[in-house]
């Protein structure tokens, strides 16, 4: 497979990336349904949390003034009562309200009842077991900042400020382009006839999408042909990224390329990726359309390295690192001089065994792993016994 140019990784991912704008429409959900979103607006609390005065412990609330000097061979006694006045206490439980006049809260484990009075050997300072008005959340303070990404923890926050429904932006739409005259629909309940195979590309790209964070848009099937995979490009052009699977190599039919070219501005073709030379990456109308190679461990190569980050831009989703971890090689790993070479381990404790190092095409190999290690372009393979990081499969 021959290409005229072949593109730095880095670079092909910055001039993607450049040309991708964020979306900017958005929707109101229940905040019960909105975990994994990104706020579109910041907010503010619009009252305190807590908005009374609340016990943090079981036990008695207490003047402090009344316990000073209180000590193992001075004890002081204090009346159980209803009320707080010079020399008594009142009851409270965890969250309780604390009366007025009492500025402490003495823990149930720090006395000792006698009949209606409680005997006290220490001392309490003001504040002590209180939990003041705003002390978790203040009126007005900003909760949430505009494109935080909502968790459980923070839908409960919400609740507690009685808010019910947040404003976040809508899901980036991508378009799923399968190409390939070999291809069949699925399901595939019964095996293919030779030199046919299963579409399983647009089921794993839409998979991702989603679980990315944005809404996948399955397409039929289109033929090995120019016009029609130039049609198809251009009934997605509503969408926010358009993904089209397979035709970028080189041979007589892998038009998408070209057709990318012809109807907006092709960036790359060619990129420094062992597996996923043959992507090719433009954009189309101000739609980013990444092409990626139809083997299926390829195709995934080129999701991840280019896709994702391209999605979280046009999503406003905040960048998450990938989940790496440290493991020791069981064997050598070989790489291609001037690629970025992803190559695939499966885990066992700390030890990362080097799965499949080549075959674009087996995507068994890549179900099978657990990560990649990911061998810089200027770096020629992997050592055994040598330390990596492995990001993993998620």
């Amino acid at each position: 497979m021959i290409f005229r140019e072949r593109t730095d990784v880095s670079e092909a991912k910055e001039m993607f990336l450049d040309g991708i704008r964020g979306i900017d429409r958005t929707e109101v959900l229940p905040a019960r349904s909105a975990i994994g979103r990104i706020l579109s607006t910041s907010i503010l609390a619009p009252r305190n949390v807590p908005h009374y005065r609340r016990s943090a412990m079981d036990g008695f609330a207490v003047r402090s003034v009344d316990l000073i000097g209180a000590s193992p061979t001075n004890p002081v006694m204090l009346q159980i009562t209803d009320e707080i006045m010079e020399g008594t206490c009142v009851p409270v439980n965890t969250g309780d309200y604390v009366p007025d006049n009492a500025d402490a809260v003495l823990m149930m484990e720090d006395t000792t009842s006698i009949g209606d009075m409680i005997e006290i050997r220490a001392q309490v300072h003001p504040g002590k077991n209180v939990g003041e008005i705003g002390e978790d959340v203040r009126k007005n303070e900003i909760i949430f900042n505009k494109s935080h990404i909502l968790r459980p923890c923070d839908i409960a926050v919400l609740a507690s400020l009685g808010i019910s429904e947040v404003k976040v932006y809508s899901r980036p739409v991508v378009a799923i382009v399968p190409t390939g005259n070999d291809l069949l629909p699925l399901p595939g309940d019964e095996e293919p006839a030779p030199g046919k195979t299963l579409d399983i590309n647009s089921l794993m790209i839409g998979e991702y999408v989603e679980k990315w964070g944005g809404t996948a848009r399955y397409c039929d099937i289109v033929p090995e042909d120019e016009k029609l995979i130039e049609e198809a490009i251009k009934a997605n052009i509503d969408t926010d990224m358009i993904v089209v699977s397979g035709g970028t190599s080189v041979g007589e039919r892998d038009f998408v390329p070209a057709v990318v070219e012809k109807l907006g501005k092709k960036l790359v073709h060619g990129v420094g990726l062992s597996p996923g030379k043959p992507t090719a990456l433009g954009i189309v109308e101000n739609v980013p359309v990444l092409c990626m190679p139809g083997y299926p461990a390829a195709g995934l190569v080129a999701l991840f390295v280019f896709g994702k980050p391209a999605l979280r831009k046009s999503g406003n989703i905040p960048d998450i690192p990938d989940t790496t971890v440290k493991a020791r090689l069981s064997g050598k790993i070989l790489s291609r001089e001037g690629y970025v070479s992803y190559a695939r381990v499966i885990l066992e404790g700390d030890i990362a065994r080097p799965l499949m190092t080549a075959g674009a095409g087996i995507l068994s190999s890549i179900a099978k792993s657990d990560g990649f290690v990911i061998i810089p372009e200027n770096v020629e393979g992997c050592e055994e016994g040598s330390e990596v990081d492995v990001v993993l499969i998620e």
